[in-house]
């Protein structure tokens, strides 16, 4: 009974492993096709316009970009994200806020 439950005990560690490691990164051999969105006036001056963006659904990528976002706090910039390309295939890496250089250094100009 106990090396039953050894085993059970392992293998249920082995599979919740292994679905961490493919949940982690998503390759594609072909890149998904954005949508055409057209851009919208600005909900105010600090909005920036994010154009491509995808996010992982269920092992796929869905685009979510042509949209407006605002920075989470005064002195943050948005960096694009972008697509990768490795022998595994084509990896999607997202965009998002950044600390802008300029401001922790005091500079605004």
């Amino acid at each position: 009974m106990k090396k039953s439950q050894k085993l059970l005990i392992a293998f249920a560690i082995v599979m919740s492993c292994g679905s961490l490691a493919a949940s982690a990164q998503i390759y594609v051999h072909i890149r998904p096709e954005a949508r055409v969105v057209v851009r919208t006036e600005a909900p105010s001056p600090r909005h920036v316009w994010v154009q491509q963006d995808w996010r992982e659904n269920n092992g796929r990528y869905e685009d979510n970009g042509g949209h407006w976002a605002a920075p989470p706090a005064e002195g943050y910039k948005y960096h694009e994200g972008h697509w990768d390309h490795s022998s595994r295939g084509n990896r999607w890496h997202e965009g998002g806020w950044n600390e802008s250089h300029d401001q922790k250094h005091g500079d605004h100009r």
